[in-house]
């Protein structure tokens, strides 16, 4: 245990005190978990013994850890299902929820469903210090590029004494990232300054503020101040963003394919739409068809397998730091969150931050091939990380992917999604909609395969957006070998890989991820590969080059994976080449380990806690360890725990293996730590935080994606 996580641990037993005797160290009275719980709850020593039978829906958590009241004696889920994937929504302001009270007769109903529009505060300096002496000793600042006219702070000095809070005291004081890397991003903005500077007198006697550095632990070459941060890649100069943003960056490829796709798509349309009697040429799209301008470069081979665990592409959640931290556990395939095409065609900082990857997400992925291999495949040039992206018109999608192809140099893969459930994503005519636009989905992956160079693309499904009406295996088979009347004419769209996620759009979360259905769909993919070498022509044979994997396109199954048993078991049974897994990861990321072990893990309080941990050492690393960085950490830490709290402890239950839509009655953990990393409560949630990032400041607010509660620290005064 790291000494800054023994201090942590240190300081939760002192917040909760003694369980038993509801005292603290000092003799005061202990808090409760929180302050919002209702009265509390008492273990009930006396209780009879409850069934054996496992219920379905509730956690089996054994006896002796059960919480009940008095009165309470059914064992049932205590928290409220959740949608997991629902969008952020509109925020209730607590004035309105005073005022509906009132008209209720002062009765509040409990607020329920998705804060949407959320807000998260300010967290800036209280003065701003001005970049030509963010970086810089005190006496050698940069030329300021605003000159006499720049309102930012010029005073190192009056800058650390006013211009911001005093440096915070997690980890020693000293600066994780100084620490780990030997220089430190934030400058004079670092909220660890102290352990990295020094005043040193100069030969007239005066004494200047400078920043340290151990070039020995330096990594890398000279990098753009303030944007570059260490060990990550896939980071776009400003000025490329800056043209994207003006239209000055011209995508050849896109302009010429997509000149070809507009008269091509308006001889389909005429095609499909003549009537049934009419024969003549000119509505006869074979004789009127024309080549597309180029044919797709070549594709990198990829390779999935049994032991490539995929991590599933995450919005919010799915950042950075985290994706390190399932790396560092033994993820083998990772995504960036969902980014919209259109706002990376304008250049905005943050989908193109997104894009970002760590530098161990750029090692190859684990390769023991039990089966065949792809012809050709170098797991040498392979690499683990992928982007992924949305858009509801191909231009879009054709053009975001040029886009990528050029100005990222570590991408494994672009995959579409095409499964969002989301109602803003869906009603714009992207996401799951497109499950309903079979040919202009087609079109956008015929189109992002030929502008993509050497890099692959992959498409994420559901089984379709209704229902009774399940259209997966369909588009599977139009996505792997084209239309059905014109696969011998157009070939095959390019799609790599497919990604089936077992669920329908209105389905949600509210059933189990319908794995026979993936089965189904497995087997047939398999036939399909087969009959890629068959798309022949009466004039020309396709061109295996420019085939997908010289012509298999790989199957991942997605949905409820949550042990080393589930995803074993969905391989054996379904037929699909690999899993990716979502959910199952933000709730214990050590997934990845169990899979790889093949055995559960049954991590202690503080083992998890260590996740935590290193979730804020590489957040600061990512995103900075000013107060802006440092609270973006924060943020992105309080949205992960929102899954990891809901982690049941397998030593805590009374039969495996667990399941992931299972709810837990109320219940305590084996220590006082195990309890604390339980709550429900957003409250417990900062307090977590706040062992390692220090006091949330005074203008910071969390509001959860859920309803049930929300955080906000108020200025005093």
């Amino acid at each position: 245990m790291t000494d800054s996580l023994a201090t942590a641990v240190k300081r939760s037993e002192d917040q909760l005190g003694d369980a038993e005797n509801g005292t603290l160290p000092n003799g005061s009275p202990a808090p409760s978990l929180s302050s919002d719980e209702p009265a509390l709850k008492r273990v009930r020593l006396d209780q009879p013994n409850r069934p054996k039978e496992r219920i379905k829906g509730v956690a089996p958590i054994k006896n002796e850890y059960l919480i009940l009241a008095p009165t309470h004696t059914a064992v049932v889920g205590e928290e409220p299902a959740v949608d997991d994937d629902a969008a952020e929504g509109r925020i209730v302001d607590p004035r309105d929820g005073q005022q509906q009270a009132a008209q209720n007769g002062g009765k509040r109903k409990k607020q329920k469903g998705q804060n949407k529009e959320r807000e998260f505060g300010t967290f800036s300096d209280a003065v701003r210090l001005c970049n030509s002496v963010a970086w810089s000793p005190e006496f050698s600042p940069r030329p300021c590029k605003q000159g006499e006219r720049c309102n930012a702070l010029h005073d190192i000095r009056k800058y650390l004494a006013e211009g911001r809070r005093p440096d915070i005291e997690t980890f020693g004081g000293k600066c994780p990232v100084f620490e780990t890397h030997g220089k430190c991003p934030s400058g004079w903005r670092c909220l660890y300054v102290r352990s990295h500077m020094a005043e040193v007198e100069r030969e007239d006697g005066r004494k200047e503020l400078v920043l340290l550095g151990d070039a020995s632990k330096t990594a890398g070459g000279d990098e753009e101040l303030g944007d570059a941060r260490l060990g990550v890649v896939n980071t776009v100069p400003p000025q490329v963003k800056f043209d994207l943003s003006k239209k000055k960056v011209v995508l050849e490829k896109s302009d010429q394919y997509l000149n070809w796709m507009a008269k091509d798509t308006e001889l389909s349309r005429k095609h499909y739409h003549k009537q049934k009697d009419d024969t003549s040429a000119q509505n006869d799209y074979r004789a009127q068809y024309i080549e597309p301008p180029f044919k797709p470069s070549e594709k990198r081979k990829i390779y999935f397998g049994p032991e490539t665990p995929t991590l599933a592409p995450l919005t919010t959640q799915g950042n950075l730091p985290f994706r390190r931290l399932c790396v560092e556990l033994g993820a083998q395939v990772t995504y960036s969150e969902m980014a919209l095409g259109l706002p990376l065609l304008q250049g905005q900082k943050a989908d193109w931050t997104l894009m970002r990857a760590h530098e161990s997400e750029v090692t190859p992925p684990r390769f023991e091939p039990k089966g065949s291999v792809v012809k050709g495949y170098d797991n040498s040039k392979d690499l683990k990380f992928g982007v992924q992206i949305t858009a509801h018109a191909p231009w879009i999608a054709v053009k975001a992917t040029e886009t990528l192809a050029r100005y990222l140099p570590h991408l494994r893969i672009v995959d579409l999604n095409c499964g969002c459930p989301i109602d803003m994503i869906y009603k714009s005519g992207a996401g799951s909609a497109l499950l309903d636009a079979p040919a202009k989905l087609e079109r956008m992956i015929r189109g992002m395969n030929a502008v993509s160079g050497e890099v692959p693309i992959s498409a994420k499904i559901r089984m379709g957006v209704k229902d009774d009406k399940l259209t997966a295996q369909k588009l599977i088979e139009r996505l792997t070998l084209g239309p059905p009347d014109m696969r011998d004419q157009l070939g095959a769209p390019g799609c790599a890989a497919i990604t089936l996620h077992g669920r329908t759009r209105q389905q949600r979360y509210t059933k189990a991820a319908d794995y026979s259905y993936i089965a189904q769909c497995a087997t047939a993919i398999k036939e399909y590969n087969k009959q890629l070498d068959s798309l022949t022509d009466t004039i020309r044979e396709p061109d295996e080059s420019t085939l997908p994997n010289g012509g298999k396109t790989y199957f991942l199954g997605n949905g409820d994976i949550y042990s080393h048993v589930d995803y074993h078991n969905h391989i054996q049974n379904t037929g699909v080449d690999s899993l990716m897994i979502g959910r199952g990861a933000l709730i214990k990321p050590w997934l990845f380990s169990e899979i790889e072990q093949n055995q559960y893990l049954d991590k202690s309080a503080s083992e998890r806690l260590t996740y935590v941990e290193k979730f804020a050492r590489y957040g600061m690393e990512a995103w900075g360890s000013d107060e802006l960085g440092l609270n973006y950490t924060r943020r992105f830490m309080l949205e992960w725990l929102s899954f990891f709290t809901r982690y049941v402890p397998i030593g805590l239950l009374e039969y495996l293996p667990p399941a992931i839509n299972d709810r837990p009655p109320a219940y305590r953990g084996r220590d006082d730590l195990e309890t604390l990393l339980t709550s429900k409560n957003y409250k417990d949630w900062i307090k977590i935080s706040e062992m390692f990032l220090g006091p949330a400041p005074p203008g910071f607010k969390f509001q959860p994606k859920h309803k049930s509660n929300s955080y906000e620290i108020e200025a005093e005064g």
